[in-house]
């Protein structure tokens, strides 16, 4: 095992105290800490450190896939860490988004692509640069880029902290419940389309991100001012605040509004329309950046694009509670094998914790002191630090006293 120094990006709804308090650095922060990335991501890969210098973990397993990866997992995934461990500390509300399946992602990357290069040629026979698109930012005639590569991203989000959530669609009937006790008559079509219960919530998606733009502000300033009480009511008011003119405040009303407890996560499988609220939790996806986003953001909205991923189903429990393993061993199974997360508690006081995971294997230390040795290296993790394991390694011994989690791919 080796030091992995992860990558903080400042995403403007990020905490500017709860990364650096974690990992022990002077807080508040002069701006926001969002997230903490530790794995390979090429937009912002976590580093290693090498002859005295820091080399990208990238670059690592470029140069070095099978010992790095192992041969099964390249077979599998290519010459890249198919997941992407973070800590997330969110101060305000992250956007309404879902995202592609396999197959979604895989026809959506190629599709942009050929129409990418086909406008590119155009340009370039009208004389004009064709620079394409830059990590899915720049524009085209038709809009922002919705799939910027061929992957999907299932998430899976540990609470560390108390941490507030939206996920899934709830029964419509209560949906509707709460739109109607606004007493908007603006609102009454949708209200209708959710009295008809799952097969109603299509309609009801539809017509609130394709309310006219002129009326936007006007109808959630209606929600916003509305004589209604309740926990419904309270996020309303809490979100039309902070998007005066964003329909998605209303679409929010149709998801569980989730509390989870620490230890507790939720599961975000292709088509979960979700939202982060507030809150620090650990959080492992698969590699990649496709979003469909459906709101509470300035940033672009593909109606049409979200409404074809989304998977219009109720979800009856969204929380999902740990499974024991073995003593002092916990995880949150999911049914993908880009991934697996794994929590650990040790206790000076008792025995090592033992665990024969594939290759590779990257440890974030919650709290605590905690040895990890793979029988390659052994280091010594305090909170906010991680490690980084090759497919190489051993099975992992963990000692000390505090407390972990262990990112690998998934079987």
């Amino acid at each position: 095992m080796e030091l992995l120094h992860g990558s903080i990006r400042d995403y403007a709804w990020g905490s500017r105290s709860a990364l650096a308090e974690l990992q022990g650095r002077p807080a508040p922060t002069d701006g926001p800490e969002a997230e903490l990335w530790l794995g390979a991501h090429p937009g912002s890969p976590a580093m290693v450190d090498r002859d005295g210098e820091r080399v990208s973990l990238t670059d690592l397993l470029v140069a070095e896939p099978d010992h790095w990866l192992g041969e099964e997992v390249v077979g599998r995934f290519g010459t890249r860490l198919p997941f992407l461990l973070k800590v997330l500390a969110a101060d305000a509300p992250l956007s309404l988004q879902a995202h592609p399946d396999a197959e979604q992602a895989r026809a959506g990357y190629a599709a942009e692509q050929a129409d990418a290069e086909q406008a590119d040629a155009e340009r370039a026979g009208d004389g004009q640069a064709g620079d394409g698109w830059v990590d899915g930012v720049a524009g085209r005639a038709r809009g922002p880029r919705n799939y910027v590569d061929p992957y999907h991203k299932p998430e899976l989000l540990v609470a560390l902290t108390p941490f507030d959530a939206l996920c899934g669609f709830r029964d419509p009937q209560v949906s509707a419940t709460a739109l109607a006790g606004f007493g908007v008559p603006e609102l009454s079509p949708v209200v209708a389309a959710l009295r008809a219960g799952p097969a109603g919530l299509r309609e009801a998606v539809r017509a609130l991100l394709s309310w006219p733009d002129a009326d936007r502000a006007g109808l959630v300033e209606a929600v916003r001012t509305a004589d209604a009480a309740g926990p419904d009511a309270e996020l309303a008011r809490d979100l039309a605040a902070r998007y005066p003119a964003d329909p998605g405040v209303l679409v929010a009303l149709l998801l569980h509004h989730v509390r989870l407890t620490p230890g507790e996560a939720i599961w975000m499988p292709a088509g979960n329309l979700h939202a982060y609220l507030s809150g620090t939790g650990v959080e492992i996806m698969a590699a990649s950046d496709n979003v469909l986003r459906g709101g509470l953001t300035p940033k672009h909205v593909d109606v049409d694009e979200l409404l074809r991923v989304l998977r219009f189903e109720v979800l009856d429990d969204p929380v999902l509670v740990a499974r024991p393993v073995t003593p002092g061993v916990v995880c949150w199974p999911v049914p993908v094998d880009d991934f697996a997360l794994h929590g650990v508690t040790v206790d000076a006081t008792g025995p090592e914790v033992r665990l024969a995971l594939p290759g590779p294997r990257v440890v974030f230390c919650h709290h605590g002191k905690v040895g990890v040795d793979d029988g390659a290296g052994a280091v010594m993790l305090g909170p906010g630090q991680a490690a980084v394991g090759t497919a190489a390694g051993a099975a992992l011994v963990l000692s000390g006293t505090g407390s972990a989690f262990v990112a690998t791919c998934g079987s």
